[in-house]
């Protein structure tokens, strides 16, 4: 029997969104599927290490940067941010009915063997450094993730 595959676009920078693709990921891969999330676009800032890297850049990609948030832990909601008061709200309901945060699924998928994909050329165009980005990932073009995608069962855009 072949081992199932599950792709995932992770194009969303929204903390719910990237919940939804995390705990799927997680839950494919204790199925024991082959799974892949391609992080891109906004998708990157779930990759993006949370403190300040000193890098040399343009006044573009420092604009970029300065907008995007740096982590998991300060990606807003996609309904009811309320100002950033919405995403404290659902972090303590997740806190009270313990389930897991964002930063938290994926340490979790990394353990699995997730394969966590940064988009190569939205990193340009973004202007993102590896440096930004947690050590354990890989980095591919769209022609990687269609390899990947091409055998799998389960393929989705978050």
């Amino acid at each position: 029997m072949t081992q199932k595959r599950t792709t995932i676009v992770l194009f969303s920078g929204d903390y719910d969104k990237a919940m939804a693709a995390y705990i799927i990921a997680n839950g494919a891969a204790a199925y024991d599927h082959e799974v892949t999330i391609f992080h891109t676009f906004w998708g990157l800032n779930a990759l993006r290490k949370s403190e300040n890297i000193k890098t040399d850049k343009g006044f573009l990609e420092k604009m970029f940067a300065k907008m995007m948030p740096r982590g998991t832990e300060k990606m807003g909601l996609s309904k009811m941010h309320f100002a950033g008061v919405g995403p404290k709200l659902i972090k303590k309901v997740m806190k009270k009915h313990q389930a897991l945060p964002l930063s938290e699924l994926v340490d979790m998928a990394h353990d699995q063997d997730v394969k966590l994909v940064a988009c190569t050329m939205t990193m340009d165009l973004l202007g993102l450094q590896e440096t930004e980005l947690r050590e354990e990932i890989d980095y591919a073009g769209v022609a990687a993730y269609l390899a990947d995608a091409e055998d799998g069962n389960v393929n989705l855009f978050i």
